[in-house]
């Protein structure tokens, strides 16, 4: 898929605009503290809400540079740092450098032959002990679930990549209570620990 393409050419249904629900009930619940990475950025807004928080540094990396330069546009909440990258090719010294992952739409976008690589990725990233906060997209709702993202996944096969692997071990597993409008009941929120 043309990422850049898209948001050159404003064609992204999956930027809502505001920072998930899901995130700002889980920041309220339990903030995040660290450094914080936070994979396909995109316009930020997941990055915002995690940089209001206090004793926090969050890192969004996006594969489009466009979304990233509208991105910076927006008033700074706090210690946020957009880079352009791409998170199968990420930088050398963010090698155990953050005490957390919030995942958000990265996972469900990338090719489901790459998902192995992405939880070698994100679990690269992460110091031992730290943790990934995640919202899957269990349905998306597509006619064609193969012909592109995004990619819906099962319990299943999440367990199979991220606990089989011998890389996270779940913390706290639950439904969201609020999700953007159309998806409702289609999403599930986890928290899992680098081991």
């Amino acid at each position: 898929m043309d990422w850049d393409g898209a948001y050159k050419n404003r064609q992204t249904p999956w930027d809502k605009g505001a920072p998930s629900p899901g995130l700002v009930d889980l920041l309220e619940a339990s903030p995040m503290r660290g450094r914080v990475f936070v994979p396909g950025c995109g316009l930020g807004h997941d990055v915002r809400a995690i940089a209001r928080q206090p004793r926090v540094e969050v890192v969004g990396v996006d594969i489009s540079p466009t979304a990233l330069a509208r991105a910076r546009r927006f008033k700074r909440r706090g210690r946020e740092t957009f880079l352009n990258g791409d998170i199968f090719n990420l930088p050398r010294e963010f090698r155990g450098a953050f005490d957390w992952v919030w995942e958000h739409t990265c996972f469900c976008a990338i090719p489901v032959q790459r998902r192995k690589e992405y939880v070698a990725a994100v679990r690269s990233v992460l110091k031992r002990g730290g943790e990934i906060a995640a919202i899957f997209f269990l349905d998306p709702g597509l006619a064609d679930p193969d012909a592109g993202p995004p990619f819906g996944v099962t319990k299943r096969q999440l367990n199979s990549l991220f606990l089989k692997s011998g890389a996270f071990e779940i913390v706290h597993e639950w439904d969201p209570e609020r999700a953007y409008p159309g998806r409702e009941g289609r999403e599930l929120m986890r928290v899992m620990r680098a081991v």
